[in-house]
């Protein structure tokens, strides 16, 4: 296959550096880590005592779990703290103080509770909680996602809206997004061999959703056998997604910050250089060769040619705040798109039925010699309904990305001291029994229902996968036109099976915890062919 090539590179040339940095956490952290656990003991007590009768003046905070010295309630949250504070939930109530480890935090698990943080205190909670693994070395200039509420991320949020997701710019980019779904299926009947060999479903969406960025920011395909920038970019990216979705004790446990014991921050930071480096790589090639020669301005010829007031952002983007851009476009867009599409395929294998209705409605609309296109979407209304059920039950960012109150405030009564964390639960709500009938199950018809009229454009609070308010995701706009048309290509063009004759009933369905919510155990199944008589 393409990629196979561009993987084996990237391996042979990182492999030594990637090892000599795993190997340099040294023994003696480890040594003085233990040897602090008392100290720290002590500093907690004393710090909780001042900060009881703060938090008592202040008012009272939300209900809670009694905690632990130092660690708080780290322990009980294990490997799927969205399952675990859902549970939590339903004893302390929708709106619950937990404690990790020094970080205070506020979860929300309800619509209602949610409402009222997104309708009322949008503002004091727009704050970014920024983890360990988040930090870089040169600050958050350039950031959308890590920067604090403020001039400098407003002005960032228009240029999105205006210029990167606004609908002008989608339309005039139809052919890109067709053209990487369209190599993606070609990529997936190669390597299935017309229906004889095993695929990794979710890589092939992987690299479809990583080549659509390339185009949009660089007019190209990054992963080809031509391209052994493109995969390394691939690598380190993938590196960067893999390392922040760790618990890092560093991040609960302040005084571990500077000695980071896990080399979380540090292993991040080599990767995210070492992208940095290859992206500054194509800004020069672009620079020395000037604007793109079409009409069509891609996104990197948008921010070469951004001019800012030096008020709420600089005059012209440094390059390092260029590089931030590109590859926070690449770290936010290909991993939760390869989430909920793995999900989507693997819903459907495990509920046949459901899986033979989209098809016979795609197959219905699009006759088999001809392929899906964006202005089809509109007619198949299961198709949205597949890909809104899919973000009901496994939302990519099950927490959205920490908020934090910018300083303090009243919320239902319960007082939120400033720096708090705020973690709210869509996975919870997308599951609650009180909103939703039989909430566990896969039904997408119940997004067909005539009094069901909910989207995730952030005014439903029972359903806000991409969350709401200022900082819901700006990428929607692009999601939404991308999600049902690669789905939809796969589904047209090709039956599936599993291997063996697995059924789908017994699939193994469940969940590993990274920056998304992934499949545990990855989608294998086999690509066969459409010729006009489906299995």
């Amino acid at each position: 296959m393409r990629f196979v090539a561009s993987k084996n590179i990237v391996l042979t040339s990182t492999t030594e550096a990637e090892f000599s940095l795993n190997t340099s956490v040294n023994k003696w952290t480890e040594v003085f880590v233990l040897t602090l656990v008392p100290l720290l003991w002590v500093a907690w007590v004393i710090l909780n005592k001042h900060r009881h009768h703060r938090l008592k003046e202040l008012g009272a905070s939300p209900p809670g779990p009694r905690w632990w010295p130092v660690v708080g309630n780290i322990f009980q949250f294990g490997w799927e703290p969205h399952k675990s504070f859902s549970i939590l939930s339903q004893k302390h109530g929708p709106i619950m103080t937990l404690w990790l480890g020094s970080m205070r935090t506020v979860v929300i698990s309800s619509d209602e509770v949610a409402r009222e943080m997104f309708k009322n205190h949008d503002t004091i909670l727009a704050g970014r909680k920024i983890y360990e693994a988040m930090k870089g070395n040169h600050g958050n200039e350039g950031s959308l996602i890590t920067a604090q509420y403020g001039p400098h991320w407003r002005m960032l949020r228009r240029l999105c809206t205006s210029e990167f997701f606004a609908a002008s710019r989608l339309d005039a980019m139809r052919g890109i997004r067709s053209n990487c779904i369209d190599r993606m299926v070609q990529f997936m009947e190669n390597a299935g061999d017309s229906g004889t060999n095993l695929i990794d479903v979710g890589r092939f969406f992987f690299l479809m959703a990583f080549n659509l960025i390339g185009n949009l920011l660089f007019s190209k395909d990054l992963l080809d056998p031509k391209s052994e920038r493109g995969a390394k970019f691939f690598y380190h990216a993938g590196k960067v997604m893999e390392l922040a979705g760790q618990p890092n004790v560093a991040d609960f446990l302040p005084l571990l910050r500077w000695f980071d014991p896990q080399g979380i921050r540090r292993k991040t930071q080599f990767h995210v250089n070492r992208a940095f480096d290859i992206a500054g790589e194509f800004l020069k090639e672009r620079v020395e060769k000037g604007s793109s020669e079409d009409d069509r301005k891609d996104y990197l010829d948008v921010l070469l040619e951004h001019s800012g007031d030096g008020v709420e952002g600089p005059a012209r983007f440094s390059s390092r705040t260029i590089n931030v851009i590109v590859f926070e476009m690449f770290t936010a867009g290909t991993d939760t798109t390869t989430s909920t599409l793995e999900w989507a395929m693997a819903e459907l294998l495990h509920n046949r039925t459901t899986l033979r209705k989209v098809q016979a409605e795609l197959r219905k609309t699009i006759s088999p010699d001809k392929k899906l296109e964006e202005k089809d979407i509109d007619k198949l209304p299961y198709l949205k309904a597949v890909i809104k059920e899919t973000l009901r039950l496994h939302p990519p960012l099950p927490f959205l990305v920490p908020h934090m109150a910018m300083d303090s405030c009243n919320m239902l009564g319960y007082n939120i001291p400033k720096e708090t964390q705020i973690l709210v639960n869509v996975w919870a709500i997308g599951r609650d029994r009180k909103k939703w009938k039989d909430p566990l199950e896969f039904k997408p018809q119940r997004f067909l229902e005539p009094n069901m009229l909910v989207d995730f454009k952030g005014h439903h609070f029972e359903f806000i996968p991409f969350g709401s308010g200022r900082r819901m995701c700006p990428a929607l706009p692009l999601a939404a036109r991308v999600l049902p048309l690669a789905l939809g290509s796969v589904l047209h063009k090709f039956d599936w099976l599993l291997a063996d004759g697995a059924k789908g009933e017994n699939m193994d369905m469940s969940e590993r915890m990274g920056i998304t919510l992934r499949k545990a155990v990855p989608l294998q199944a086999i690509p066969i062919p459409y010729k006009g008589n489906s299995i």
